[in-house]
């Protein structure tokens, strides 16, 4: 349930629906717009006549929303929300780029890619040091070193940082390194993990599943705002199909839709969507147009030598004319880079 304040509504009155809600045994996440306040209202409302707050002063309309996600929902929060992280802007007019490797595999050569991606447009660097791998065999990542790698070649070409923890031991170290804290799609449903995030006073990355709905997207976000944490960001990276020729389905239609349920950012995820590298780029293009607000791409000197994930991985060539391509694209559809 939602209450829209008038616009005029004093702090008294806005406080006195606050203070009755709460004794009711209800939780109450305030957002306020360009010109209302909205009180959202969250717990087992049903029972609640909804005319006995229509009535009170300073009260514009009460609508109960019948979406199981409150606080995603665009009903509770119309205006688009705007995730910032240093010089980016996520969710505004500018495409965001967040670029970077798989994996950090050394100190080198994650400092030689962040150098790399200056002055690219890009303004977030990625990189993974705990690795979700398949196979127990494969490489898992250097953990907090490479963490600490990662952020001081950011500092070094001024970039933001986005990596991703596995589990809630690995949060803590996190938050001394990155910017924004990435779920991967196998941890979409580790709803243990999503509450402790829910207490973080970062952004939070979070991918869909690889068999996930939408709807199950907009839960799992639903999870880490309920915690108090609303500095989301969704992440479409395709999804487990039929089709065996790529490595996933990327879902373009998530992006439209998703811009109709939620005020959430909502950036794309090509490389992993696909995972041939030569169509990375037609995806990023098809995202853009779709509606996406950034790009996440996976990016390396030497894609063929890269510790995980080569085969769909840009060389920075490659990159940067993608970059070029989806500036005349953003244009297009009255956005920036």
């Amino acid at each position: 349930m939602i209450i829209i304040m008038e616009n005029n509504a004093t702090d008294d009155q806005i406080q006195q629906i606050y203070e009755r809600l709460i004794d009711q045994g209800f939780d109450i996440h305030r957002s306020t717009g360009t010109t209302h306040t909205v009180l959202g209202v969250v717990g087992k409302t049903d029972s609640v006549d909804i005319r006995d707050y229509e009535i009170l002063e300073g009260v514009h309309e009460v609508i109960r929303i019948s979406e199981p996600y409150k606080l995603a929902s665009r009903t509770f929060h119309p205006e688009d929300t705007i995730v910032k992280v240093g010089n980016a802007e996520i969710g505004s007019n500018k495409i965001v780029l967040m670029a970077g490797p798989c994996a950090i595999e050394s100190r080198e050569q994650i400092r030689k890619i962040a150098k790399m991606l200056n002055g690219t447009g890009t303004t977030i660097l990625r990189g993974g040091a705990y690795k979700p791998r398949t196979s127990p065999y494969s490489f898992q990542g250097l953990g907090e070193e490479g963490l600490k790698y990662m952020r001081e070649a950011a500092d070094e070409n001024g970039l933001a940082v986005v990596s991703e923890v596995m589990d809630r031991m690995d949060i803590i170290p996190a938050l001394k390194y990155v910017d924004i804290i990435q779920v991967g799609a196998r941890n979409m449903q580790n709803f243990t993990l999503l509450k402790e995030l829910g207490k973080v006073d970062k952004p939070i990355l979070l991918k869909r599943g690889m068999s996930a709905t939408l709807k199950e997207l907009l839960m799992a976000a639903e999870y880490i705002m309920s915690g108090g944490n609303h500095n989301i960001i969704l992440c479409e990276r395709g999804i487990r199909t039929f089709e065996t020729y790529t490595r996933n389905t990327f879902d373009i239609s998530a992006f439209p839709v998703l811009k109709e349920l939620t005020h959430l950012p909502i950036i794309a995820d090509p490389s992993h969507g696909i995972g041939i590298r030569n169509k990375v780029a037609p995806l990023a293009r098809a995202a853009v147009a779709a509606g996406a607000d950034g790009l996440i791409i996976e990016v390396h000197y030497d894609p063929d030598q890269a510790a995980s994930d080569g085969a769909q991985t840009l060389y920075l060539d490659q990159y940067e004319k993608l970059v070029k391509e989806i500036d005349i694209i953003a244009t297009a559809v009255n956005r920036t880079i």
